[in-house]
């Protein structure tokens, strides 16, 4: 069974377009530095969907934490089209007594099994992590 996905995105002069989804929400992305660009927008959306999976992962072993922060950095090709080659997210868990074997695998399976936007990315952008308790 699939999941359906619909969204309209609108031109609204110059390079702004405003992007709607079917359920309502709602992002305004531009590509004159005005607002986020699409790029940026990608790049923000491989933190949260591994931060999902992180944050999950350390609920369900009941690790006590109060945070979590995850530090993107990308290279892009010199021309066009100006893809991403290379993205490093490291993640920064803060809490209790965190146990770092714990957020490992909550890293390790973010990135090899649960998070769909860098499993995309995958087979054309090196992704490495880094991880640390605090």
């Amino acid at each position: 069974m699939s999941d359906h996905m619909h969204a309209t995105v609108s031109w609204k002069g110059d390079l702004g377009f405003d992007c709607v989804m079917d359920t309502g929400e709602t992002l305004h992305l531009d590509g004159n530095k005005q607002a986020l660009s699409p790029m940026q927008a990608v790049l923000m959306a491989v933190g949260a969907c591994s931060s999902v999976d992180v944050v999950e992962i350390m609920k369900k072993t009941r690790q006590d934490f109060t945070d979590c922060h995850c530090e993107l950095s990308a290279e892009r090709a010199s021309d066009a089209p100006r893809v991403f080659t290379k993205i490093h997210a490291h993640y920064i868990v803060t809490g209790k007594d965190i146990h770092e074997k714990h957020l490992a695998r909550a890293v390790q399976l973010s990135t090899e099994k649960y998070c769909s936007v860098m499993l995309m990315l995958d087979n054309t952008v090196e992704i490495t992590t880094s991880y640390e308790a605090c």
